[in-house]
């Protein structure tokens, strides 16, 4: 298995260009997988590396051929057909991981990867009842410059509700091209606003840090970057002389690369697995590497509903080796992984190929994490922002929770 590989999950969404949430990807090659051309052949054989089987389209190939032929506008797409096609195959699995992405959300996705996003700047968690709620905004970003907060909820993009929408629908709806604009329709308590954003190019960090309390070093991770190795490995060494212990942030972070969270383990555990992963071809066991800055540094771990895939790799290793408490509440459980197939056309499929199990073989899968010291939060707007340190940290019962109990205050 590629370790530049991706584990992204959550409900949690960086709505800057399309951060996927939801997701535990693996990025490293782009291989083929299930075909289809604009032909609609009879037969498609599964050109991936773990089957030779075939799957049967007559019935699709009968169904292109009627809409071509009879439909009452005679301007259809073949292009659309056949992506449509693709379309449903993945959502015949009814698997809520396995997604596809058309040649252009592809294209989007890619660069998310890198940290680079189109858009406006906030950070949303989803509802598959009520609606998103902005969880933070991206400093210097069009949204924190337009006055979004973190705890406004979006009630409309456009002139379209968005309540119960996906993490893909909604980004699919906020994201666009630089320069153009997006409204947005936001309840603040019992106020309704309405704010109209630029969208802009932004280059957003994936790790900051700041000293807090009595000598404590706090570092959040939002996502598992391409860059967040060398950031987390920079917050170290800037940050641990001097410090009595550390606060690793994990909050609403959906996840990342493979290779991202095993440095992050590595950087806190001397020995042992950091994680392992199942599927068709056996198990892989992920193994700490050699770089500890912070073997025995007390530490400890906030989670929340929204931590998830690698981030949960992280907490739940942390956890498992007896390294950090966690802090915070349940995180979202999402232990599969998937992969990136690229299509002919450019289009893209995550596929669920393998799941992912902690050193001690259990899975978090559709149960997350259990915090050791349970600490509810009463509003998303209460969490200590590192961006704005100088709001302070007073409301933040996590982080309060977790410098208790490192420094015994």
């Amino acid at each position: 298995m590629n370790q530049r590989a991706s584990l992204r999950g959550g409900a949690v969404l960086a709505l800057i260009i399309g951060f996927v949430p939801s997701l535990l990807f693996l990025v490293g090659g782009f291989v083929g997988g299930a075909y289809i051309d604009q032909r609609f052949p009879e037969y498609v054989p599964f050109i991936g590396h773990h089957s030779t089987g075939r799957v049967d389209l007559t019935q699709v190939e009968e169904a292109a051929r009627y809409i071509q032929a009879d439909y009452v506008d005679t301007n259809v797409d073949p292009k659309k057909l056949s992506q449509a096609s693709v379309q449903g195959l993945v959502s015949s699995l009814g698997d809520p991981y396995t997604i596809y992405f058309d040649p252009s959300q592809y294209k989007r996705l890619q660069q998310s990867y890198q940290g680079k996003y189109t858009g406006i700047g906030i950070y949303v968690s989803f509802s598959t009842t009520g609606y998103p709620t902005i969880t933070g905004t991206v400093p210097g970003s069009p949204a924190a410059a337009s006055g979004l907060k973190a705890g406004d909820q979006v009630v409309k993009v456009g002139d379209k509700d968005v309540k119960g929408l996906t993490a893909e629908q909604a980004t699919a709806l906020i994201q666009g091209p630089e320069g153009t604009q997006v409204t947005l329709t936001i309840m603040r308590g019992s106020q309704t606003l309405t704010f109209t954003i630029t969208r802009a190019q932004i280059q957003v960090p994936t790790v900051r840090s700041a000293t807090v309390g009595d000598r404590v070093l706090y570092v959040r991770i939002y996502q598992f970057g391409s860059a967040t190795s060398t950031e987390f490995a920079t917050a170290l060494k800037t940050g641990l002389p001097g410090a009595r212990a550390v606060i690793l942030d994990l909050r609403g972070d959906p996840g990342g690369f493979i290779s991202a969270a095993d440095d992050v383990i590595t950087q806190f555990v001397t020995s042992g697995e950091t994680f392992e992963t199942h599927g068709r071809n056996g198990v892989d066991r992920h193994q700490v590497g050699s770089q500890h800055a912070a073997p025995a540094v007390p530490l400890a771990v906030l989670v929340d509903a929204n931590s998830a895939s690698a981030a949960e790799i992280v907490a739940g290793s942390l956890q498992v080796h007896n390294r950090a408490k966690l802090v915070g509440t349940t995180t979202f459980g999402k232990g599969s992984v998937q992969e990136d197939f690229e299509l002919s056309d450019g289009s893209d499929i995550h596929l669920t190929v393998e799941r992912w199990f902690l050193p001690n073989g259990q899975t978090i899968d559709h149960k997350g994490l259990t915090p050791d010291v349970p600490v509810k939060l009463a509003s998303a707007s209460d969490e200590y922002d590192v961006a704005q340190p100088s709001l302070g940290y007073a409301r933040d019962g996590q982080l309060n929770a977790a410098l208790a109990l490192l420094t015994g205050g």
